[in-house]
């Protein structure tokens, strides 16, 4: 499948059917997150795999009662180790950490699995529960399993009202 397809199809996932992720799934989607660019190619992130149901459990209260992520038989949770902010203004752990959880989503639907990027949580809890230390961010997470549910589209935008070109307007 083509990237652009790949993109087009993909879907948030809220619900998951009860079946493990095959260890060679996973290897290649956390290898989607090794191969990301980062910000002068520091790699300065880590993903937390939680496969433990209690666990996930803890994480779904953490995240506020989003019921899939217990349902999903992994949890990805995507750290950055670097709150420096670039010339920019923006934190590399986020935009690092961005980069890399959008390539893992993409490779997770190439290998026919359902994920939902979720930054609604309490950080803190997220924390405790994983023994994450204090100076590093938790930047986002996403279930990871098969998906039990096929949604439709989301409208999108037409390009015209996204896309300028050589100034703003």
């Amino acid at each position: 499948m083509d990237v652009l397809s790949v993109i087009s199809q993909r879907r948030s996932i809220r619900k998951y059917c009860n079946k493990p992720v095959e260890n060679e799934k996973l290897c290649k989607v956390l290898e989607a997150a090794r191969m990301a660019p980062s910000a002068n190619n520091q790699q300065s992130l880590k993903f937390i795999v939680v496969e433990d149901y209690m666990k996930r459990v803890l994480l779904t209260e953490a995240a506020y009662g989003q019921e899939f992520l217990k349902e999903a038989p992994i949890v990805l949770v995507a750290c950055g180790l670097d709150s420096n902010v670039m010339t920019c203004g923006h934190r590399c752990d986020t935009v690092n950490v961005s980069i890399a959880m959008s390539f893992v989503i993409l490779e997770a639907f190439e290998q026919g699995l359902g994920t939902c990027w979720i930054a609604y949580y309490d950080e803190d809890k997220v924390k405790e529960i994983l023994g994450i230390p204090s100076q590093v961010s938790v930047v986002m997470i996403t279930p990871l399993g098969y998906s039990d549910e096929n949604p439709a589209a989301k409208p999108r935008k037409q390009l015209e009202e996204i896309i300028c070109y050589d100034r703003y307007y």
